[in-house]
């Protein structure tokens, strides 16, 4: 289903309740189903998210066949959590999950004593797993793909009966998720030694299901930062959010300070608002919040901002490749940004526009919300395809926006 979205006044006041964070849902299900006596119940606020929903119906179903859609984070945790539950599994997702390579982590996998393989092509998804006791020991795996085989591994260590020590090569992307993971399992009762950046110990132990209120979700918070940015008046207030957030993406409260938005942080919320003019270029490294960037690319865009990203690299195998698709979808609206490898980059070139352009989003929800702040720049709306993608991380987000103010058509 199409959305067309229409932006109100230039003045915005809104009290948004933001969906939890599917990053600490996930990971507190598979600590507690680690336990030897596991309670979701535990868990106070937990995301209602496609992806959360996947992984726990994965957990709880009884079945030894598993379908995850496109949840990216669930492909990578089951695959770890069902290496060491006795039985044989069949993990496998949408036909975007069978592109998104899955090797590296089962080869890391199967030399700490699992066995895993594949019922297609080798090196993704569907996965074939028959589930044992993992001897774990050492290993190493490049700290540069993606941080969720590095959480998976570190989870699911202190069920293996020699605990493991894992070594992370070269550079490491998306930091702050694996320091996320750590903190979560300290909160559960393993303790998680770190003699080096990139250098995990972590003994046989037994995690214990504590009480967790999962905090709200700061890359949802980003798409209200844009909107605040390309209102002339806005105030908004964020509930959910806490001012010592174990979310690497809390990171956009800071970024934003050079789009002209300040933040105010009160009781478990924060209250943004449209404070100065944006700076007139900006450089940045997403190596640490690369589910921001999105955000930013097209946001920046839209206020005329030239900048220059980098640290980009994780985004070429997720949901879709969005390096090209933000090129893309952008040049659609008369942007013509420069493509690196690992780098996005706009000085005001333009291209010609398409005249009633379509937003595709190929199946990514961060496609769909980042470019819906676009309707602040088109007095007839900005028309976004498949709208209901947003429900892999913010279900209620066409319904937010309505209540901002926005039409919805």
């Amino acid at each position: 289903m199409n959305h067309i979205i229409t932006a109100p006044q230039r003045h915005i006041s809104a009290r948004v309740s933001l969906p939890a964070s599917k990053s600490i849902s996930n990971r507190a299900l598979i600590m507690n189903a680690l336990a030897p006596a596991p309670d979701f119940g535990l868990i106070a606020n937990l995301a209602d998210s496609d992806d959360t929903l996947a992984l726990r119906t994965a957990l709880t179903s009884g079945q030894h066949y598993a379908n995850i859609g496109a949840a990216g984070t669930a492909m990578r945790f089951l695959t770890a959590y069902l290496a060491m539950q006795p039985g044989e599994w069949i993990l496998t997702g949408s036909e975007r999950m069978k592109e998104r390579p899955i090797r590296l982590l089962v080869d890391t996998l199967n030399s700490l004593g699992a066995h895993i393989g594949y019922v297609e092509d080798a090196g993704f998804p569907p996965l074939r797993i028959t589930g044992r006791a993992l001897e774990g020991g050492e290993a190493s795996i490049s700290g540069g793909v993606s941080s969720q085989y590095i959480s998976a591994l570190l989870m699911t260590a202190p069920a293996m009966r020699q605990g493991l020590r894992l070594r992370l090569k070269g550079q490491i992307v998306s930091r702050p998720y694996i320091s996320l993971t750590t903190e979560l399992m300290r909160h559960h009762g393993v303790n998680v030694l770190s003699e080096s950046p990139g250098e995990f110990i972590i003994e046989p132990q037994t995690y214990t299901p504590m009480p967790l209120t999962v905090e709200a979700d700061w890359s949802a918070a980003s798409y209200w930062y844009a909107i605040a940015s390309l209102a002339d008046e806005a105030t908004i207030r964020l509930d959910g959010l806490f001012r010592d957030s174990l979310q690497g993406d809390a990171a956009v409260a800071g970024l934003y300070k050079q789009l002209g938005v300040q933040t105010e942080y009160a009781d478990n919320c924060v209250i943004i608002s449209r404070c100065g003019e944006p700076a007139a270029s900006i450089e940045y490294d997403f190596t640490d919040e690369p589910d921001l960037a999105q955000t930013l690319v097209a946001n920046c865009c839209f206020l005329g901002v030239h900048f220059r990203f980098g640290g980009l690299q994780s985004l070429r195998i997720k949901e879709t490749d969005r390096l090209s698709a933000l090129r893309t979808e952008l040049g659609k609206l008369g942007y013509d940004l420069r493509l690196g490898g690992s780098s996005l980059e706009w000085s005001g070139q333009t291209c010609t526009p398409n005249p009633a352009p379509l937003i595709d989003t190929y199946n990514d929800h961060r496609m769909a919300m980042s470019f819906a702040p676009a309707a602040f720049i088109r007095p007839e709306g900005i028309e976004i395809a498949e709208a209901e993608v947003v429900s892999k991380s913010y279900p209620r987000f066409w319904s937010d926006l309505s209540q901002a103010g926005f039409g919805i058509d």
